[in-house]
């Protein structure tokens, strides 16, 4: 079981604007869920927006109205029959507070409210910023359209509409009776994604001399014909000098696959990983190292996935991430695996 505290570390990188002071507190404040540390950044970061000024946008109307505003819709004035009531059907944009954005994180904090799981402090978090909210319509969480587009107005709101989109398809699941219940932990899909968002973020900030990114990797190809070839997508990339390491995060619920009653490494990974490598050194061609890393996400199995292989010329290694650990063993353990990798290069400062 993954700390909440943790959590919230994992989070704060995936998501920068936790890493701001105003939010170190959060971090050593003792949760009772998941859903719980999600409801408090929601209310510390609404409390924070309302110090800004929500964010309005235009949102379009359509009434019947004796004088004339915005556009005259004569063909729904006639249909309508508005006419006869001396009205015309008039269409205007209205500058409002009851934006896309405002109505997703009310939906979130609604939908945490309805849980009785949640610890009454939190909900009396939630009440008090209920008020503030009231000009903003409600919506259906699970119809919400999470296609949002962000300008530099509004990018404080990508952080707290990325922990709604946790919340909704992660911790909420919708009981026969139409209630609520709050689920303590991630599903292992949104949790997998959060640990490789997490490991490629820990990289990006703490070692920036590494240009840690989930690149695209080139098929080496002989004539050029790569039609119908999937891409190859790694989920961190570092790199330094002549060194390069690629590193696949997983995160599974059995680490080790079983067959004949030995426990194994995935096959399905070490397949990938060994692709993704031998792709890379042909691009990037002779004088260059390129390595590869299985990291996994420790479990509580008696058996975990380790090793280090060499393989046509190239290294492979495969270890775990005790994410049960205080945190600073965490970043101790992926400052480790960049002091092994990049410590000769001098690139570690």
């Amino acid at each position: 079981m993954i700390p909440v505290r943790n959590v919230f570390h994992m989070l704060s990188y995936a998501f920068r604007s936790l890493q701001a002071r105003g939010w170190a507190d959060v971090a050593t404040e003792d949760f009772d869920s998941v859903a719980d540390l999600c409801a408090a950044i929601l209310c510390r970061g609404m409390s924070a927006q309302l110090k800004r000024g929500l964010w309005h946008e235009y949102v379009p109307h359509e009434e019947e109205l004796s004088t004339v505003r915005g556009r005259v819709d004569v063909t729904a004035s006639i249909k309508g029959r508005a006419l006869t009531r001396r009205q015309l059907v008039c269409g205007y944009d209205e500058f409002s507070v009851d934006s896309r954005l405002n109505r997703v994180v009310k939906a979130t904090m609604l939908a945490l409210l309805r849980s009785a799981e949640l610890p009454s402090e939190r909900r009396r978090d939630i009440r008090r910023l209920a008020p503030y909210l009231s000009e903003v319509a409600e919506v259906d969480i699970r119809d919400v359209d999470w296609d949002f587009r962000y300008d530099r107005n509004s990018q404080d709101y990508r952080m707290l509409v990325g922990i709604c989109y946790l919340v909704a398809k992660g911790l909420l699941q919708t009981q026969d009776d139409g209630s609520t219940r709050v689920l303590d932990v991630f599903d292992e899909q949104r949790m997998s994604r959060l640990y490789e968002k997490f490991v490629l973020e820990y990289y990006r900030r703490e070692h920036p001399a590494l240009g840690a990114a989930a690149s695209q990797i080139p098929w080496a190809l002989d004539d050029s014909v790569g039609d119908m070839l999937p891409t190859m997508q790694s989920d961190i990339s570092l790199s330094s000098g002549t060194h390069a390491l690629i590193i696949d995060a997983k995160y599974y619920g059995h680490a080790t696959q079983s067959r004949f009653g030995a426990r194994t490494i995935h096959s399905a990974n070490l397949y990938q990983i060994f692709t993704y490598v031998k792709n890379r050194q042909e691009a990037l061609g002779p004088g260059h190292e390129v390595s590869g890393m299985l990291l996994y996400a420790r479990t509580d199995e008696e058996v975990q996935p380790s090793g280090s292989y060499l393989m046509s010329g190239n290294r492979i290694e495969v270890r775990t991430l005790a994410l049960d650990r205080e945190f600073a063993e965490i970043a101790a353990t992926l400052d480790g695996i960049a002091e092994d990798h990049f410590a000769k290069d001098g690139s570690l400062g």
